[in-house]
């Protein structure tokens, strides 16, 4: 989909999630907690893959319910330098198509196995919210209850 989704798109995603109620079962953890370190640290390498180390996430959105998660967050370098996506290791493994890349936010979705947080389903840059598929709402529900009630 080009540039279906776009910047006020993406607005209106965020909005939609952080204004959805606690009382759809999910919290958000707090700033310096383990919780919020381990979900980070699960998505740095996948974004580290594409981006290039080193990389630190400026979070919009942080969603736990039980051993599922979802996460959007904004890709940077450390002290909140701009990443240029053409020059990063996705462009030269020629993975990065502009003209279907809506900046560098990230969405992840989670899985904990045993003590571990596994981002099992990432995006990068994408144009749409591709976690609003059947499938995928059929298992995270609890931590997108506004993008998967259609």
């Amino acid at each position: 989909m080009k540039r279906i989704f776009g910047v006020t798109g993406w607005a209106w995603a965020s909005w939609m999630l952080a204004t959805a109620a606690l009382a759809d079962g999910w919290s958000e953890p707090a700033k310096g907690t383990a919780l919020r370190a381990a979900l980070l640290d699960a998505l740095r390498p996948h974004a580290e893959w594409m981006l290039g180390a080193p990389v630190e996430f400026l979070v919009r959105d942080m969603r736990v319910a039980g051993d599922l998660a979802f996460v959007a967050v904004e890709p940077q370098r450390p002290g909140g330098g701009q990443i240029d996506p053409a020059r990063t290791p996705m462009a030269a493994r020629g993975e990065y198509e502009p003209d279907i890349f809506d900046g560098n936010h990230m969405e992840a979705l989670y899985r904990k196995s045993g003590a571990t947080w596994v981002a099992v389903h990432w995006h990068i840059g994408a144009t749409d919210v591709w976690y609003a598929w059947d499938p995928l709402c059929a298992e995270y529900h609890a931590v997108l209850p506004e993008a998967c009630s259609f």
